[in-house]
């Protein structure tokens, strides 16, 4: 009976830390930044992007910049409209050469928005 209990205490503070552990820690976030977005263009410019690394990227809306949510929105319109997924896996291009076109005028504008000093803020 002494085994008994003592396997069930242990069993019971293992069962009860793991929930705490889990209801006091935060749901992972996942920011996407200007860079991530720029990386992705030019992996797929060059014809070295996945169809499920575009989609993980393109797919996932952006909360904290309007801007970019309005280039991720671009992104996800070229895809849609020039996309070609299934030439991916034969060595092609992700996009027609039209597709391509948009996405470089797109990746420009991006980078040189980047470029553009940031405004500061008076104290």
């Amino acid at each position: 009976m002494l085994l008994f209990l003592l396997v069930f205490a242990v069993c019971l503070t293992i069962l009860v830390g793991t929930v705490a552990m889990l209801m006091l820690s935060r749901t992972p976030r996942y920011r996407t930044e200007p860079e991530h977005l720029l990386t992705l263009f030019d992996k797929t410019l060059d014809k070295r992007v996945s169809v499920a690394e575009w989609h993980t990227l393109v797919d996932y809306p952006i909360r904290h910049d309007a801007y970019l949510e309005s280039i991720r929105r671009r992104a996800q319109h070229v895809m849609e409209e020039h996309g070609r997924p299934w030439q991916v896996a034969q060595g092609g291009c992700l996009l027609s050469r039209a597709g391509r076109d948009e996405l470089e005028a797109i990746r420009d504008h991006l980078r040189a928005r980047l470029a553009l000093p940031k405004p500061e803020l008076e104290a």
